[in-house]
């Protein structure tokens, strides 16, 4: 029995309880959300970790993208980008790996991985074929389904699909003044096989028996949005509201069949469409998980699109995203490095927990709370184990402190918070 069969069925199991003791709610909502298709709990039946929600009134969680490349292929540095991305604060990260032995790279983070861990099936195929100087054309549907059973019996706990990648909306992509065109790789793998092919995606042809394989691991589907845009310009157009549109009626046959299943977004997004893009996707897709990357929310930011996919991030996820995919400062330039890893990782929790605050998620507002009293009674400390990042301020404090440890060196003998305490202790 699956986890979305037990909750349909009332029964709450014990990474329900789990998930409702961490978020601070009742595990019978927990258990209520799971059966309606809110809320998601990935977790692969041999992949053991401390299980995470994502979900309707829980906090907003993030993703970190490791993996190699085919012109950087460093095994040990894609572990060093792990252990990273979960010291950061990371609740998954996504194995893209497409350089190597992928196998046994997947067996290496999931073997190492305390948080939940995705990948994208169709890049294996499409890098062992590459490896041998093939072509995405010669992939078969038994290819990509073999991959598919391959990952999911290794441990995968989520797996991104581009099923929404149909015929008509590839051409909408091509015809519909798109500046670029389709930017997603596992959705441009496709869309080439389905041009050379002139045939419908398997993924979605042969839907039913996605479903059977990941069923049997209780692997949770991630819709992917392969017209995802990659440009404002693009953002809400024909071709990603086609591929919306299908993908609700495929979220809601995994819903049937007793597969956990999310939504993916977008992408490139300006500020004034997010709130529209996540409306849609809920009123779509029944109010299923939405998982976005970023948005970013401006095109001309090489090398610090942290940033702007942070700010698309915290607007989204105040209208409801609720799974942030980390953007580095490497986005659109190079793979990124270690540290970039972590940037991602903490540019994304600030998104996050900023629209907790706002939407009034349990222990988010309290937290904040907590800090300014620190502030208030010039405790260091709790300051540090309160930040976000306690790293940082740790190490910045430590470089500039002087003799008065309890100011800092912006305001020393002039600090507000000291002289307004002074008062205070005056009037006492």
């Amino acid at each position: 029995m699956t986890l979305l069969e037990s909750a349909k069925n009332g029964i709450v199991t014990e990474s329900m309880r789990i998930v409702a003791q961490d978020e601070n709610i009742d595990h019978e909502s927990v258990c209520r959300s799971i059966a309606e298709g809110h809320l998601i709990i990935p977790q692969n039946i041999h992949h053991n970790f401390h299980p995470v929600g994502i979900g309707k009134g829980l906090t907003t969680k993030i993703n970190a993208n490791i993996g190699t490349s085919m012109d950087h292929l460093d095994i040990n540095e894609e572990m060093d980008k792990l252990e990273a991305a979960i010291q950061a604060g990371a609740h998954s990260v996504m194995d893209l790996s497409t350089g190597g032995d992928l196998r046994s790279i997947r067996k290496k983070i999931l073997a190492a991985s305390t948080v939940m861990t995705g990948s994208v099936p169709i890049y294996g195929v499409a890098s062992i074929l590459a490896s041998e100087e093939r072509n995405i054309t010669e992939m078969t549907a038994d290819m990509l389904f073999d991959e598919i059973e391959l990952q999911c019996s290794e441990g995968i706990d989520y797996i991104t699909v581009h099923c929404g990648v149909t015929m008509k909306a590839v051409s909408l992509a091509g015809s519909d003044n798109r500046i670029c065109g389709i930017v997603s790789r596992g959705g441009s793998l496709l869309a080439a096989w389905m041009h050379h092919h002139n045939r419908e995606n398997p993924l979605l042809e042969y839907y039913d028996r996605l479903l059977e394989i990941v069923k049997r691991y209780d692997v949770t589907l991630s819709l992917g949005d392969g017209m995802r845009p990659g440009a404002l310009a693009d953002a809400t157009d024909r071709a990603q509201v086609e591929e919306l549109v299908t993908l609700g009626g495929l979220a809601e046959r995994a819903r049937i069949a007793g597969v956990q299943v999310m939504i993916e977004g977008p992408g490139h997004v300006p500020l004034n469409q997010i709130a529209t893009n996540v409306q849609m996707e809920k009123e779509i897709c029944n109010g299923a998980p939405f998982y976005v990357l970023g948005p970013l929310t401006t095109d001309c930011a090489p090398g610090y699109d942290h940033i702007t996919g942070a700010i698309g991030g915290a607007l989204s996820a105040y209208h409801g995203a609720d799974f942030l995919c980390y953007v580095t400062p490497a986005e659109h330039l190079c793979l990124p490095v270690v540290e970039d890893v972590r940037m991602g990782v903490i540019s994304s929790l600030i998104a996050s927990h900023s629209a907790d605050v706002a939407k009034g998620i349990p222990g988010a507002v309290e937290r904040n709370v907590e800090m300014s009293r620190c502030r208030k009674d010039l405790n260091w400390t709790g300051m540090f184990d309160l930040a976000i990042d306690p790293l940082v301020p740790r190490m910045r404090k430590k470089i500039s402190d002087n003799s008065e440890d309890d100011v800092c060196t912006m305001c020393g003998k002039l600090c507000a918070i000291h002289t307004h305490n002074d008062i205070c202790d005056e009037k006492k």
